[in-house]
């Protein structure tokens, strides 16, 4: 039977030198008020210093955890949404490591089945290969992988030229002392429910690797209810696999999402964890401006019946262009924080989705990503180099993050890349159906070579999966020899507005590129209908 506490004696039992290993998407998952407590005894006492913090998504309430000496190893698929963690990655005050997303996850799986970590294919030829950088974010890491090597020491990830004939990365952590997580309700048992959380994410696959390596598993819930009044159907994480409880007294509302607190009520994330249905005319509209062109240009390369997946930033924004144009109903929306169908919210409300049909464990979602494959998928464009692969992770030096990024490009039926061709203070809009370019960016987006590679385009086109660059003048596509302009704005001059705002020199078709499709460019569009009954004809 799992043992009540307060926040105070949870952030005792954090030792010196432990593992930490949470469950974590933004806002979501990873047990704030915990946190804040092992950050308020640490300021005052010094301890627990020298912690290894291991979580998979980003986790926006673990920056309470950004103070130097806390955190000595730190590993993750994305760091960028805690910025005092990630500065701290930045200075070189702690070692750091991206894996990617679906890897570590299915890599909490094996280590909750008494094995030392997964194999997979993933990360393959990118940063994180073991051959390129071992995934390792700075000098600290690098060291500390040059000093396991040099004892016969195993990496956090190895590369594996032959098992069964093919080759594999071998991803591994630390043995974790303390799984942590936030739910809704806890009984008197400890089994724990999520009801009023918008995601359901990797709950248990955390507390059993926790158990498997010994390690203790401390959970966060709102409230108490007495012992066998849950529905056990609802129970995601049982008595067997928790050991400590902590019912939180929260200050105000709880973060939810990538959403700064208080941005929205309780009551409005009822539409986003199930409990309510919500009206889809009730979801706020794209304002129209060339990034809205790159949306529907992008939604115009789906057919019906796809499974799609959104990325991070400007993709988000896909679905609500489908529900405005009428065609949401026609496709299955899938986020990779695992939820599948409704209608995924854009921006703070990234991974959640309206009226969502199914709320997947996210680590089962990725292995559905990585054995079956997605049939469309969108992500957001930040550096291109002329081989058509994408870098994702360190952009002018800054840490960002590679998230599920790398699983899900991976196995995309198609994959299109999408954001504005150049960066840093372009502005631009659209006028009399035409893209007017008021003041170029003064960031290349489109260079010779990315400082990493989180895309392998080159490997992408020989599986035949070439990638599509989707841009707010032009849209580009891998081929052999490198890329191709297939389509420019109405509008554009294509040697000043293109080819002079890239490292290289893309491929020119014969005859030259055709026009990105006019109506696009009109503030009511309303023909995504017609385009694809063209399609279907």
């Amino acid at each position: 039977m799992a043992k009540f506490i307060t926040e105070a004696q949870a952030a005792e039992l954090f030792f010196d030198g432990c593992c930490v290993l949470g469950a974590a998407f933004g806002k979501e998952g990873w047990p704030g008020e915990i946190g804040k407590a092992v950050e308020k005894r640490f300021l005052e006492t010094g301890h627990p210093a020298g912690i290894t913090n291991i979580h998979a998504a980003g986790f926006i309430n673990g920056a309470c955890w950004g103070h130097e000496g806390l955190i000595k190893l730190d590993i993750s698929s994305h760091e960028s949404t805690t910025p005092p963690v990630n500065k701290l990655i930045a200075e070189d005050k702690m070692a750091a490591w991206y894996m990617p997303l679906g890897a570590m996850l299915q890599m909490y799986v094996e280590i909750g089945r008494g094995l030392p970590g997964a194999l997979s294919k993933t990360g393959l030829g990118t940063f994180m290969d073991a051959r390129v950088e071992g995934g390792a974010l700075n000098p600290s890491a690098k060291a500390f992988d040059a000093a396991r090597r040099a004892a016969g020491e195993r990496c956090f990830i190895e590369y594996v030229p032959d098992f069964m004939g093919e080759e594999y990365l071998f991803y591994s952590v630390p043995k974790i002392d303390f799984g942590i997580f936030r739910g809704t309700t806890a009984d008197e048992n400890g089994n724990i429910t999520v009801e009023n959380e918008c995601l359901n994410l990797e709950l248990s696959a955390v507390a059993r690797a926790a158990k498997a390596c010994g390690g203790k598993v401390i959970v966060e819930v709102e409230k108490k209810v007495k012992a066998g009044s849950l529905n056990p159907k609802l129970v995601k994480v049982g008595r067997n696999l928790v050991d400590y409880v902590v019912v939180a007294k929260y200050d105000g509302p709880i973060g939810r999402a990538l959403c700064p607190d208080g941005m929205f009520s309780e009551n409005f994330f009822k539409g986003l964890n199930g409990q309510d249905k919500v009206p889809t005319d009730a979801i706020a509209v794209m304002p129209f401006d060339p990034k809205k062109v790159i949306i529907r240009r992008t939604v115009m390369e789906m057919k019906r019946g796809m499974m799609a997946n959104f990325g991070i930033g400007l993709p988000t924004f896909c679905g609500g262009v489908l529900a405005e144009e009428g065609e949401m109903g026609n496709f299955t929306m899938i986020s990779e924080s695992g939820s599948v169908g409704g209608v995924p919210g854009g921006g703070p409300l990234f991974g959640c989705h309206y009226n969502n049909e199914w709320s997947c464990d996210q680590k089962d979602h990725f292995d559905w990503f990585d054995g079956t494959g997605l049939d469309f998928g969108v992500f957001g464009l930040s550096e291109v180099q002329e081989d058509g692969s994408i870098n994702v992770s360190r952009l002018n030096g800054t840490t960002l993050g590679v998230g599920g990024f790398a699983n899900i490009t991976a196995g995309a039926n198609k994959a299109c890349f999408v954001g504005t061709f150049t960066a840093k203070g372009l502005k631009c809009h659209v006028e009399d159906g035409k893209l007017v370019i008021d003041q170029e960016g003064t960031l290349k987006k489109f260079v010779k070579k990315c400082e990493q590679i989180a895309y392998d385009g080159q490997v992408a086109l020989k599986n035949g999966k070439p990638g599509l660059y989707i841009t707010e003048r032009a849209v580009l596509e891998t081929v052999e020899g490198g890329m191709m302009v297939k389509e420019i704005a109405p509008g554009v001059d294509l040697q000043k507005d293109i080819i002079d705002q890239m490292e290289f020199t893309p491929i020119i078709p014969e005859g030259g590129p055709a026009l990105m499709p006019a109506e696009i460019f009109q503030e009511v569009w309303g023909g995504l209908s017609a385009h694809f009954d063209a399609k279907e004809a």
